[in-house]
C-alpha cells in the first residue's frame, strides 16, 4: 500500500486496516521469535507501513479539530 493508497481510504477502513495490520505483524514477530521466518524484512516492511497508517490517522485528526 503506498501513501496514496492510504490518503484515498476513510477513516473507518484505516482504523480496520491498521488493528489487522498489528495483530499481523505480532503474529509474525513470535512465528519469528519461535523459528526464524524466511524473509525478516517483511517485519520491519510492516512495522513502517503501520507507522504510515498510524501518521495519516493523526494527521486527520489535527486537520479535523
Amino acid at each position: 500500500m503506498k501513501k496514496e493508497e492510504i490518503k484515498e481510504l476513510s477513516t473507518a477502513d484505516l482504523k480496520e486496516r491498521l488493528s489487522q495490520m498489528e495483530k499481523e505483524y505480532l503474529q509474525q514477530k513470535v512465528n519469528h521469535a519461535v523459528s526464524p521466518i524466511d524473509n525478516p524484512a517483511k517485519i520491519t516492511a510492516d512495522r513502517k507501513m503501520i507507522a504510515r497508517v498510524k501518521t495519516e490517522l493523526r494527521a486527520r485528526e489535527l486537520n479535523n479539530k
